[in-house]
C-alpha cells in the first residue's frame, strides 16, 4: 500500500496539481493532519528535483498558515477541539507540563520542534493555549519550518538520484523508518513534555 502511495505521489508531481495538493497537506499537517508532509515532498521533488525549491516554499508558507490556524484552536478552542486533538492523539497529560514550559522556553521549543519528528501540530496549539506572543510565533515559524523544508531541497538537489535510487532497492526499510519517525515524534512528546 505504502509503495503504490509512493508511486502516485511521484506521478503526481507531473501534474498542474501537484503544489496545491502539496499546500493542502502542509497546511492540514500543522494544525490537524498526523501526517507530515514529507511523505509528499520527497517523492514530489525526486520526481521534479527542477522544481525541490518552490516545493520547499510552498510547504514552509502552507505550512506556516496551518500552523497560524492551530495556534488559534489553541488561543479560541482549546477547551472543546484542542484538547479533543491532544486526546485523540494520547497526549492530553503531556500538554499541560508543554504549556508551562512556554513560559521561560517558548521560543526554544518553536524552533527545535520545528525541525523534529515531533507533529508540529502540537507545538502550534500549545502555543496558542500558551498564549505565547503571535508575531514571534509566526516569525519563528517561518524561520524552523524554512529551514526543515529547505533543506530537504537543498539534499534533494544534490542527492536526489542517489537518494531515489536507495529509497527504490529498499522501499520497506525506508517506509519503516518513516513511521518509525513520526510515531517516535509522537511519543518524544508525550514523554518529553
Amino acid at each position: 500500500m505504502l509503495r503504490r502511495l509512493y508511486d502516485w505521489t511521484l506521478s503526481l508531481a507531473a501534474k498542474p496539481s501537484a503544489p496545491y495538493a502539496l499546500a493542502l497537506v502542509s497546511f492540514a499537517e500543522s494544525s490537524f493532519f498526523p501526517v507530515p508532509p514529507d511523505v509528499m515532498l520527497v517523492p514530489m521533488m525526486l520526481a521534479r528535483p527542477d522544481r525541490a525549491w518552490s516545493y520547499a516554499l510552498i510547504c514552509t508558507v502552507a505550512s506556516v498558515v496551518g500552523g497560524v490556524l492551530g495556534y488559534l484552536i489553541g488561543y479560541l478552542l482549546y477547551d472543546s477541539v484542542g484538547a479533543w486533538l491532544f486526546q485523540v492523539y494520547g497526549l492530553a497529560d503531556g500538554a499541560e507540563a508543554f504549556r508551562h514550559s512556554y513560559g521561560e522556553y517558548g521560543h526554544w521549543i518553536i524552533l527545535l520542534k520545528g525541525l523534529t519528528p515531533i507533529p508540529y501540530k502540537l507545538v502550534t496549539i500549545t502555543s496558542g493555549f500558551a498564549g505565547y506572543p503571535l508575531g514571534w510565533f509566526i516569525l519563528l515559524s517561518v524561520l524552523t519550518r524554512g529551514a526543515r523544508f529547505f533543506l530537504v531541497a537543498v539534499l534533494m538537489s544534490r542527492y536526489g538520484s542517489a537518494i531515489k535510487g536507495i529509497i527504490d532497492r529498499n522501499f520497506n526499510v525506508v517506509a519503516a523508518g518513516a513511521i518509525t519517525a513520526i510515531v517516535g515524534g509522537f511519543v518524544a512528546f508525550r514523554y518529553l513534555f
